[in-house]
């Protein structure tokens, strides 16, 4: 129950503390967090979409606080940043395991290999912007998982190969579309799903052939 001015009021009737009116950074903030659980599995893509609904239409901080209450936070997730760029000759380049995917990226290789593995990415919003500019003996491979997208209609080739394996099949909600422009002059792009371990291979044992 509000009074005239807006204000909640408890049931002896005085006025109570309205809650604070939250802004577009508040609200992005808590969408990163939303994308990260589902990320790690806290959340279904059904959970997911209708709790982002949510948080761009929140217009209080109680709002937004109902949304990640019955997640573990532990202080805000790391901030993406807007470009990181690599420019390498010779020798290889990794980003893996635990790493925070950023907005854009510029790379520029020349007789190197480099290699974005996904696999444990920490991804906090849904596109990738990458501008590759691939000399001879540069080559770019991307090791994607499930909800993973990679769009190369923006690349240009004149020689190099590109091969472009789903990881996913459809109908999986896309979590991260990365989108390649620029050129390869003599590199190869390969983006495919993490290899399966001998172990998982093994255990597999042998194709029931129905016999």
């Amino acid at each position: 129950m509000t009074d005239g001015r807006g204000l909640a009021r408890d049931p002896s009737g005085r006025d109570a503390t309205p809650e604070l009116r939250v802004s577009d950074r508040d609200r992005d903030q808590v969408v990163e967090i939303l994308q990260v659980a589902a990320g790690d599995g806290r959340l279904t893509a059904v959970e997911l979409d209708e709790r982002l609904d949510a948080a761009l239409s929140a217009r209080t901080t109680g709002d937004l606080a109902r949304l990640t209450a019955d997640l573990p936070l532990d202080g805000m997730p790391p901030q993406a940043k807007d470009l990181v760029r690599i420019d390498q000759r010779f020798g290889d380049v990794t980003r893996s395991g635990r790493w925070l995917v950023p907005r854009r990226m510029e790379i520029r290789l020349m007789f190197c290999d480099a290699k974005l593995d996904f696999t444990d990415a920490l991804i906090t919003h849904n596109t990738l912007h990458i501008d590759v500019d691939l000399r001879i003996g540069g080559n770019l491979l991307l090791v994607t998982r499930p909800g993973i997208v990679v769009d190369t209609d923006d690349l240009t080739r004149s020689s190099g190969d590109i091969k472009i394996r789903p990881a996913s099949g459809p109908g999986t909600p896309v979590v991260l579309r990365v989108q390649l422009a620029g050129q390869s002059r003599g590199g190869d792009i390969i983006a495919r799903p993490p290899r399966r371990k001998v172990s998982e291979r093994l255990r597999r044992g042998p194709q029931n052939t129905g016999r």
